[in-house]
């Protein structure tokens, strides 16, 4: 079962996802604003390609910007295909 982590050091953060406690991949945020950060890199290690787990790292963040009240600004290609893909992710799109 992959778990999901997150890091913040108040400029930049990402969360990173974990299958049986080994990295699997992460995505990268850098803060825009107080209500907006800026997602600029998803990638999953080649073994765990294909499972899913770039998506579950985005739908993570989306998930931590609805709890939040956040806006996500998606220049990451992956994330913003995402975000093109399902228009139920307009509620946090900066």
């Amino acid at each position: 079962m992959a778990k999901i982590e997150r890091e913040d050091n108040g400029k930049k953060g990402r969360f990173i996802i974990y299958e049986n406690d080994e990295f699997a991949g992460e995505m990268t945020y850098t803060w825009a604003d107080k209500e907006k950060f800026i997602i600029d890199h998803t990638s999953v290690e080649e073994k765990f390609g294909g499972r899913g787990f770039a998506k579950q790292l985005v739908m993570e963040g989306v998930a931590y910007a609805r709890k939040n009240n956040l806006k996500i600004i998606p220049l990451c290609p992956y994330t913003k295909s995402r975000f093109d893909k399902d228009k139920n992710l307009g509620d946090v799109l900066a």
